[in-house]
C-alpha cells in the first residue's frame, strides 16, 4: 500500500512538472499593455457604476419628496 502511494506521489509531481513546462509566459511589453488595459477598463466601469448609482439615488429622492 505504501509503495502505491509513493508511485502516485511521483506520478503527481512528474505530471505537475510536465504541465508547468507547457505554460507560455508573455513578454514584458504585452504584459504592460494588458495591465494598462485592465486598469483603464476598471476605471471606466467604476465611473459608469458611480454615475448610474448617483442618477438612481437622485431619482429615488425626487420620487420620495
Amino acid at each position: 500500500m505504501a509503495e502505491q502511494k509513493k508511485q502516485a506521489d511521483k506520478s503527481f509531481w512528474k505530471g505537475l512538472k510536465a504541465e508547468f513546462g507547457k505554460i507560455v509566459w508573455t513578454d514584458q511589453k504585452t504584459l504592460g499593455r494588458q495591465t494598462i488595459a485592465v486598469v483603464v477598463i476598471s476605471v471606466i466601469i467604476c465611473l459608469l457604476i458611480t454615475l448610474i448609482d448617483s442618477a438612481s439615488l437622485s431619482l429615488i429622492e425626487l420620487l420620495i419628496k
